[in-house]
């Protein structure tokens, strides 16, 4: 197994962000019975106070997002990756949602906005600004 990169702009720019196929929606279920149906479908899940949270493959007529897996192996303890990836994207006032998995972070962005937000990050990369790219 490749070593951990823990350093943040060693973590930047090794991130190489991919865009996933696939489009999921972020549900709350309080139901049990609903939970334990539709887990087995669920990409995600976290628990909250208010609920099971779920990553589920989005329904047609619901808004959806679209992933971008960003491939370097990320320290768990590693400090900056997420802060420069949602700065990055806030300042093309790209919304995301980023989930951390045990090997890599996961960001969630509007569907119609992801390949907006996929140039963002592969500047961000490079150390270029990605403005340029989106106007």
């Amino acid at each position: 197994m490749a070593e951990r990169v823990t350093e943040g702009r060693a973590m930047v720019r090794a991130m190489a962000p991919r865009l996933l196929s696939g489009r999921f929606a972020f549900r709350s279920v309080t139901d049990p019975a609903d939970a334990a149906r539709l887990l087995p479908e669920a990409l995600a899940s976290f628990r909250e106070d208010e609920g099971l949270s779920l990553i589920l493959p989005a329904a047609e007529g619901v808004p959806a997002f679209r992933q971008i897996t960003l491939d370097v192996l990320s320290a768990l303890d590693g400090v900056g990756l997420t802060a420069a990836v949602s700065a990055a994207l806030a300042a093309h006032d790209i919304p995301c949602n980023v989930v951390a998995a045990n090997n890599h972070d996961h960001v969630f962005v509007p569907d119609d906005r992801a390949e907006a937000a996929l140039a963002v990050l592969l500047a961000l990369s490079l150390g270029q600004d990605a403005l340029a790219e989106l106007e």
